[in-house]
């Protein structure tokens, strides 16, 4: 499934500089960046056509997530959290947006492959903020038809799943190709007890007797920005009972309705696991009103909790 659109920045954000989307190279020997020891960070603005205005959504809490990803790999690492929203901000002014927009800040070690392979605490970084244009979700239609995968989510003793680096993504991707070789649109993953985490770049949440039930940050998941937001959504706008606990697989059988939620996927319904259907196969209510209310928080449409909406323009 495709989340975003092809079209690519006029300029991009490197070290300091806005700079041509075409000058933004590397030595071919330096791709250890995204394979190795890259941290990134991935961030949504909505415009508002009302209100003129395109909004960063929690801009704040993804780069205290970006910063505790570097701390924790022990980057050599300059910038402040002002610094870094600031160039986020000077990038999206630069690039004219007024649609939607994907922003992706990463930092990599400076040098070859061979060098990334041997840790180097303190040594130099790059920071790069790259953007492009998505098109949001506006509704939708049909859930997913997912499976269980045979490959276990990746444990904190392993490789931290709350450490969004760009290396933790290939257990996902893995999943990923063996549910669309199977005929399925995307797998859930369990951990080493065989318990419930989550889909590749999308948490997951189930709606099961009157209650919205997720797995907690605990079970092997990324600590996401957007499942914070919806948890606070579902308790504040439709009044629902949010609860953080660990899930077993057969829970997914017996399930009213389940979601994946994240920045990039929003809120994406699931209409069968493993050829079950869940509750009558079709986009459950729940699932519809949190999306609804998701839809318009972050775009302003809703005037809830402005300080999750950093202004550009």
């Amino acid at each position: 499934m495709a989340l975003y659109e092809e079209e690519v920045a006029t300029y991009i954000w490197r070290n300091g500089e806005i700079i041509p989307w075409e000058e933004a190279t590397i030595h071919v020997n330096a791709v250890g960046h995204a394979s190795v020891a890259g941290i990134f960070e991935g961030i949504k603005s909505y415009w508002n056509e009302e209100d003129k205005q395109l909004y960063v959504f929690r801009l704040a809490d993804h780069i205290k997530r970006f910063l505790a990803g570097i701390k924790m790999v022990r980057f050599g690492f300059a910038y402040t959290a002002e610094e870094i929203t600031q160039a986020i901000i000077d990038l999206l002014r630069a690039n004219e947006y007024r649609r939607d927009v994907y922003i992706r800040p990463y930092v990599f070690q400076q040098g070859m492959v061979r060098e990334l392979l041997q840790a180097e605490p303190g040594k130099p970084t790059e920071l790069i903020i790259d953007s492009w244009p998505f098109t949001s979700y506006k509704n939708p239609a049909k859930g997913l038809d997912v499976c269980v995968s045979s490959w276990t989510r990746i444990a904190d003793n392993v490789l931290p799943p709350r450490l969004k680096c760009f290396s933790n993504y290939h257990n996902g991707r893995l999943a990923a190709m063996e549910a669309n070789v199977n005929g399925y649109d995307w797998p859930i993953l369990l951990d080493g007890q065989g318990k419930v985490t989550e889909g590749p770049g999308a948490c997951l949440a189930i709606v099961r007797e009157g209650k919205v039930i997720t797995p907690p940050a605990t079970s092997s998941i990324l600590e996401s920005v957007t499942r914070t937001t919806i948890g606070m959504i579902v308790q504040e706008v439709l009044e629902v009972p949010w609860v953080e606990r660990v899930i077993d697989r057969t829970e997914l059988y017996l399930a009213d309705e389940i979601f994946f939620l994240g920045t990039g996927w929003e809120i994406m319904p699931v209409a069968s696991v493993d050829r079950l259907s869940v509750g009558d196969g079709q986009v459950g209510p729940v699932t519809q009103a949190i999306h609804h209310a998701y839809r318009d928080i972050v775009r302003g449409v809703d005037k809830q909790h402005p300080e999750w909406r950093t202004p550009v323009w």
